[in-house]
């Protein structure tokens, strides 16, 4: 996880840097607006067509790479927040989109490439989870160059987001003195989540199930090992950051059910569900977890817990159930509809909250 003395080693750049992840998260809900058919703020022919690229790569994947640049502590580490950026930014204007994929593509290899002296650092396996799905966030936007529907590279952008957060929950796990074996069953489970990813390409069916069980597999092991099963009991920030944990496992376990039951989903209802169980159910919320911690080293001001961040939270989930089951499982569009609007309205309650937060709290001394 990042710390703030990493950050002020390191002198990272704070606004321009998570500007591009920014913009492209906006640009993201607003293409979301457009696929549910309803009144967007901008409208956009192209948007919908990278909606994917836009929230998984632009924004999610800037965000990881910034974090992994500071734990690194080497400039050269800036190059994959930078690319996957500029890739996110080429996306949002008339260039070919063959640019902003190939940007994204390398800055997913430059991220690959950061956990290499990471891992030489410890031979640590919490890294070597992590490094695996950056090798799959790699292979995704391969797949997305070379023409490939987003369909086909789902379980990769679901491996990079999964693997990568598995892999930090490891770390702070670590702090409980878990045994040797536990470490290695994350290691096996995720060597066993890359075979199946890439078996789904050649065999469809059989390989998104197997993908499905171990999803299953890998939120099994985050209740069972993660600290937020004791620091829910607690109160404040510890506990509003194990509520969001939890309850982004469970909409993790919801991913990995569809996929089991229905194999292989390219499109229609199953996909809407599978797709927003995986993004926002459990990457949004892991997200919203983590920025109390995240953000304050990276932009070296406080964003103080108030329980008022359990809104935006709270509000992600309700509408989520919302559309995922009544809408997509049980097929009432206006529930489609009004949740996937609800989502958005989360998303950004959210974020304008964390925002005010972090304007509004006195800036560090120190650092």
């Amino acid at each position: 996880m990042i710390n703030p003395q990493e950050a002020a080693a390191l002198r990272v750049p704070r606004l321009p840097l998570l500007l591009p992840a920014g913009l492209a998260l906006l640009a993201g809900l607003d293409a979301a607006l457009i696929l549910l058919r309803v009144p967007a703020p901008v409208g956009s022919e192209r948007l919908p067509s990278v909606h994917g690229h836009l929230m998984v790569l632009g924004f999610v994947g800037t965000v990881i790479a910034l974090e992994r640049a500071v734990a690194l502590r080497r400039t050269w580490g800036l190059a994959a927040p930078v690319l996957l950026g500029l890739g996110a930014l080429a996306l949002l204007t008339p260039v070919p989109r063959d640019v902003g994929t190939a940007l994204l593509l390398a800055g997913t290899l430059a991220l690959s490439a950061v956990y290499v002296p990471l891992h030489a650092r410890s031979h640590d396996p919490s890294v070597a989870v992590q490094a695996l799905g950056a090798v799959l966030a790699a292979g995704a936007a391969m797949l997305l160059l070379a023409g490939a529907p987003v369909s086909l590279s789902l379980t990769w952008l679901v491996g990079f987001v999964v693997l990568t957060i598995a892999g930090e929950r490891l770390e702070l796990a670590r702090l409980a003195m878990l045994q040797p074996r536990v470490p290695a069953q994350l290691v096996t489970i995720s060597l066993l989540y890359a075979v199946s990813a890439a078996t789904a390409l050649l065999a469809p069916g059989p390989g998104h199930r197997l993908v499905g069980v171990t999803v299953l597999a890998l939120g099994v092991w985050l209740v069972r090992h993660d600290v937020a099963r004791r620091t829910v009991r607690g109160s404040g920030l510890p506990r509003y950051v194990a509520v969001c944990l939890l309850a982004g496992y469970a909409w993790l376990a919801v991913t990995g059910a569809l996929w089991v039951v229905h194999g292989a989903i390219t499109e229609g209802p199953a996909y809407d569900a599978v797709v927003h169980a995986a993004f926002l159910g459990f990457t949004m919320s892991m997200i919203m977890a983590h920025a109390p911690v995240i953000l304050p080293a990276v932009l070296r001001r406080p964003l103080p817990y108030n329980p008022l961040l359990y809104v935006g939270a709270g509000l992600l989930h309700l509408t989520l159930l919302v559309r995922v089951i009544g809408g997509d499982l049980l097929g009432h569009q206006a529930l489609r509809v009004g949740g996937g609007v609800g989502n958005v309205a989360a998303v950004l309650l959210f974020l304008a909250g964390a925002v005010a937060l972090v304007v509004t709290a006195p800036r560090r001394t120190s650092s």
